[in-house]
């Protein structure tokens, strides 16, 4: 089974979720507005973490240059708020326990771990611009260094 990737130009599938305290956030929300869609496995574990603190460091800067941020993973919106609390994360955490808008968007499938094929999410990040369409496509980013690299290509 492979994944069907999403690339530069395509329209970026349209999502309603709840968030962290059961409110629904539309992807149409942020038209007219950038906005980075990141997906990642686990809330509360070391890597997804690391990358949401390092969002919550770098928000200032991207909101100053119009971008927002939407992260979103299989974790209920229970989970999501103890996440957010803890880590004082100041964007939306986004719940998708079925795994329609990870699967749609390609963040999850088939991926190798530790040398086995397993089935996962797919750590990827997405820019969408102001029209929605994909602007960035990333699959399989590190969780670690991921936001300063998305800062130097975006030039934030």
């Amino acid at each position: 089974m492979t994944n069907q990737r999403l690339a530069p130009g395509d329209i970026a599938p349209a999502f309603t979720l709840p968030d962290a305290d059961g409110n629904e956030v539309s992807l149409a929300d942020y038209r007219g507005r950038k906005v980075v869609v990141y997906f990642y496995p686990a809330a509360s574990t070391p890597g997804c973490t690391k990358q949401a603190c390092d969002f919550r460091d770098s928000l200032a800067e991207l909101n100053e240059a119009g971008i927002d941020v939407v992260g979103i993973s299989p974790d209920k919106p229970a989970k999501l708020a103890k996440f957010r609390d803890a880590e004082a994360l100041t964007f939306p955490l986004l719940s998708d326990p079925e795994r329609a808008v990870l699967t749609e968007w390609g963040a999850f499938g088939e991926k190798k771990m530790y040398g086995k094929t397993v089935t996962g999410v797919i750590r990827s990040t997405f820019l969408v611009d102001e029209q929605g369409r994909i602007e960035v496509a990333q699959y399989n980013v590190r969780a670690t260094g991921h936001v300063a690299k998305l800062r130097r290509d975006l030039a934030v």
